[in-house]
């Protein structure tokens, strides 16, 4: 489970600028919520805050019962590398790298390796269906064809929190729900705690929950 409780966030600059203040939310594992917001809402803020790659200026970010506003560095770094994935707009693959080895990099960062590892790409490669692509490079993949390897490497290690920031942004609208609708069922699958941030929505709808953030905060739609 994910607990937000009270986080406030503000900027310093010429003009002190508040961006988020006392954002409070509960999602159950297995729960897929969208987070919607005009530009400059504070939704990249807030994913940031959530992944602990930024600390909020008040409040707690909870994950399966670890607050991430009490570790340091390397204990966030390491939360985040065994209990997230995540899912961006740039579809972010290695390009050295072919589809197999892109999705088994979260195994190897996690010391999973042997059999375990070999029946996770088998599985993982067959729901995205890409087993016949698996020793094809990036450069040889369509926009769709790459997301699906994202999610692929996002969900792979079964992490408890997957964040997915503007998925389908850079797809077609035919990608885009194949994309979408793979997402959910994964997470799904897996049990997993999904939050996708979106201008979209059409992608919002596939979710379980829709919220709107703005100044005002953070309310279900």
């Amino acid at each position: 489970m994910l607990v937000l409780e009270d986080l406030t966030k503000s900027f310093d600059g010429v003009r002190a600028r508040q961006v988020l203040r006392n954002i409070s939310l509960q999602v159950p594992a297995g729960e897929y919520i969208a987070i919607m917001g005009e530009s400059g809402a504070g939704k990249s803020t807030l994913l940031n805050l959530i992944a602990g790659l930024d600390h909020p200026d008040a409040g707690r970010v909870v994950l399966d019962g670890e607050d991430l506003t009490l570790l340091g560095d390397a204990a966030r770094t390491r939360l985040r590398r065994v209990k997230m994935g995540f899912v961006f707009q740039a579809f972010h693959l290695l390009p050295h790298l072919s589809v197999e080895r892109n999705v088994a990099l979260p195994l190897a960062l996690n010391g999973i390796v042997g059999r375990e590892a070999a029946v996770r790409i088998e599985e993982m490669l067959a729901a995205v269906g890409l087993s016949e692509r698996r020793n094809d490079s990036p450069a040889k993949l369509s926009g769709g064809e790459m997301q699906r390897v994202a999610v692929a490497r996002a969900l792979i290690h079964k992490p408890s929190l997957v964040l997915a920031d503007e998925p389908t942004g850079n797809l077609d609208a035919d990608s885009a729900t194949e994309v979408l609708e793979l997402l959910r069922s994964q997470l799904k699958r897996d049990r997993a705690t999904g939050i996708l941030v979106t201008h979209s929505t059409i992608a919002a709808a596939t979710a379980d929950r829709i919220y709107r953030l703005s100044a005002s905060g953070l309310r279900q739609e």
